[in-house]
């Protein structure tokens, strides 16, 4: 025997996952962003197994379609028809191993705080004892639920007795069975055979192959911390399982030098990159292909989804991005949204309550006040004013707004598209552009202002007595 020999993986996900309540199959209910499935999977993967096989039956059609949109050609899938119980499902799985003669590892689909370390101790304690099986063990002080590990006088593994068949002597064990195993093929393919019905569901154990190892050199047990080996079964336990994995991830950012003011209170998704020295304040979301460069700071309530934040850059409070690219020094918010598309350059400022999609921004200009900017081209030290609107939707088209190097957009303007402001132009406040203005150029387009005196106390009497008249009726 190699020290190392290769093993592949069947990942059982054909349930339904009744207690979730819900249409969507148990093992795609997300975790941090990902597929509850997404995380044993890659556990194997980076355990080194060489080939991954998920058992697909609820939902097969989206389950499958998920595994190929995140892994390709690493994961295949077997279907389980009709679910006859574990044993039937892994031999479904190992039907697509038929040409596989090393080892076999085998999890469940809902083991999603499992890691590829507990992985690999399980191999290795495997390939080192003399019998054909090897599987985690751990311990509760209640066990309720899970199958017990039934032991002989001198300690070693007998069997796995699951809760429905167990005694009341064998239910007050505290041992059991997580549902991780690690197999010799010849073994596992002349043993799946041998599964019957006869306990108290009508199924094919799994569980089974035990007792079945026990008689054929042993089975060995590696014990286990129960914290990584609990599954999901419901939403509270969805829950339960999330917060642990936020808090792998935050620890992780935190001992690579990013400052997390409220760990417990802040959600980051596996797949963002977080530079040294960034600060991250309490109710901040990070979600997708966010990545964050060193020295930016986010402060409380932001929400990023596939955004890229240059160095030293800061987002106010309660600025949300999407697929969006924010430049380095770049001041965001407070109440900014920047929809998708949206590219803004170095020292660009983003102010409360702005908006803006698929609009690129050059260095240093600035939006600093309740704007919408949409389809727009802005060029280098450009000036919007507050209240400025780009006009970019006719109903059937979105059409682009172009505003050159220089230019000053004064507060309460219109500029419908499309439309060029020069270099160096001005825009008077409260102007409607419908037409390009010339570099330098002055652009006015508003109505001359008429002063009416004594106007005002006469149209107040008449508003007033209007109202009174109103009253009477």
């Amino acid at each position: 025997m190699t020290d190392k020999p290769e093993f592949a993986a069947i990942v059982l996900a054909a349930g339904q996952g009744t207690r979730m309540k819900s249409k969507l199959p148990k093992v795609m209910h997300p975790l941090l962003g990902q597929p509850m499935l997404s995380y044993p999977v890659q556990a194997a993967l980076d355990a080194g197994a060489k080939r991954v096989v998920c058992v697909v039956g609820h939902g097969a059609q989206v389950v499958t379609d998920s595994l190929h949109e995140r892994f390709g050609a690493q994961v295949a899938t077997a279907l389980q028809p009709e679910q006859r119980g574990t044993g039937d499902a892994a031999r479904c799985g190992y039907s697509a191993l038929a040409d596989w003669h090393g080892w076999v590892v085998i999890l469940y689909g809902d083991s999603a705080l499992l890691t590829s370390t507990a992985l690999r101790a399980l191999t290795e304690h495997t390939w080192a004892s003399p019998g054909p099986l090897g599987l985690l063990t751990t311990t509760s002080a209640d066990a309720t639920g899970y199958g017990r590990i039934l032991r002989d006088a001198q300690g070693k593994i007998v069997k796995i007795q699951e809760q429905k068949d167990c005694t009341p002597a064998e239910a007050a064990i505290r041992e059991w069975n997580p549902g991780v195993y690690a197999l010799r093929s010849d073994f596992f393919r002349e043993a799946i055979g041998k599964l019957t019905t006869n306990n108290a569901q009508g199924e094919l154990y799994l569980t089974d192959l035990v007792a079945l190892a026990a008689a054929a050199g042993g089975s060995a047990g590696l014990h286990w911390d129960e914290a990584e080996l609990h599954g999901v079964n419901d939403r509270v336990e969805l829950a339960q399982r999330e917060q642990v994995l936020q808090q792998r991830v935050a620890r992780a950012h935190q001992r690579a030098g990013v400052s997390l003011r409220d760990p417990a209170r802040t959600y980051i998704e596996p797949g963002v990159r977080i530079g040294q020295d960034v600060v991250i304040e309490a109710g901040v979301s990070l979600r997708g292909k966010t990545t964050i460069e060193a020295d930016v700071r986010i402060d409380v309530g932001c929400v990023l989804q596939d955004c890229r934040v240059g160095q030293g850059a800061r987002l106010l409070p309660y600025s949300v991005a999407t697929d969006s690219v924010i430049g380095a020094g770049a001041r965001i918010g407070p109440f900014a949204h920047l929809r998708p598309g949206t590219q803004l350059a170095a020292d660009t400022h983003i102010g409360n309550f702005v908006e803006t999609k698929q609009t690129v921004m050059g260095k240093g200009s600035k939006a600093n006040h309740l704007a919408y900017l949409g389809d727009g081209i802005i060029g280098e030290g450009v000036n919007v004013g507050a209240g400025t609107i780009f006009c970019n939707y006719d109903g059937f088209n979105k059409h682009t707004t172009v505003l050159q190097d220089g230019a000053f957009i004064g507060s309460d303007s219109q500029l419908v598209a499309p439309v060029t402001v020069g270099k160096g132009a001005y825009v008077g406040t409260g102007t409607t552009v419908t037409m390009d203005v010339p570099d330098d150029a002055l652009a006015i387009g508003r109505a001359r202002q008429v002063n009416k005196p004594g106007l005002a106390a006469r149209l107040r009497q008449k508003l007033k007595s209007d109202k009174e008249r109103a009253a009477k009726k």
